[in-house]
């Protein structure tokens, strides 16, 4: 018990900065959901359940469209598909012997901040912290887009935006560590925002949704990564 008393206060103090980054893109998000017709309840709902601004995004559009549910469902399917392998790379930071329900849940508690985090933790990353980490930063993310659907236009687009962009210095804080420890981090960091940048004007591949664009470069940077730089375990110094 005292231990994950103690994971739980680890994943809160993490999780907080990530919240409040999330509060300030959500409020701009409720902003949207709220010409779209949604009450600050359903806001808070599929904010819960969504929790990716990408995501959110595309759904309140269609939902102002009045599109069908299967183009929404479709929608999100594609814009979030990169969950789907950060899920698969979380399960290698989880401890075995890990019951199924745990690593269903804490799949479930990922997001581009949430992930990060937790494989960062040294060691294997315990369910406790990333449960308190995805709980606080879930509360503020689904609160910040019920508070913006209520508060709906009242401030000037220009303050939203720049409340926004705290989370990007967050995310920044949260890999420039990894990357200044390891200098291999820092060319896969690099080689991903050059290849992101040439691929959001390539032919072709410009058209491709950003969801599918990132799937394909975290497949190919990091199958590349591991190839050229394979991790040793550090039992018996095999890759």
């Amino acid at each position: 018990m005292a231990g994950n008393r103690q994971h739980i206060i680890h994943g809160l103090r993490y999780g907080i900065p990530i919240a409040m980054g999330y509060f300030a893109v959500a409020f701009s998000l409720g902003i949207i959901a709220a010409k779209a017709g949604l009450t600050p309840l359903q806001g808070f709902l599929s904010s819960t359940f969504i929790r990716a601004s990408a995501g959110e995004y595309g759904t309140y559009t269609l939902v102002a469209i009045q599109a069908a549910y299967v183009e929404v469902i479709a929608m999100c399917l594609v814009a979030n598909l990169r969950y789907m392998l950060m899920s698969a790379a979380l399960s290698q930071k989880i401890a075995p012997g890990t019951s199924w329900v745990h690593r269903l849940l804490m799949a479930c508690c990922v997001t581009d901040e949430v992930f990060a985090i937790s494989v960062a933790h040294p060691g294997y990353t315990p369910p406790a912290y990333t449960y308190s980490a995805a709980l606080i930063s879930t509360l503020f993310w689904a609160s910040g887009c019920a508070i913006g659907i209520m508060a709906g236009s009242l401030l000037p687009q220009t303050i939203v935006t720049a409340l926004s962009m705290s989370l990007y210095g967050m995310f920044l804080a949260i890999i420039i560590p990894p990357a200044h420890r390891d200098r291999n981090v820092l060319y896969a960091l690099i080689a991903s925002f050059v290849l992101s940048g040439l691929c959001a004007v390539m032919p072709i591949v410009e058209e491709w949704s950003s969801g599918m664009r990132t799937v394909m470069l975290t497949i190919v940077i990091s199958a590349v990564a591991a190839w050229l730089k394979p991790i040793k375990t550090e039992e018996d110094g095999t890759t």
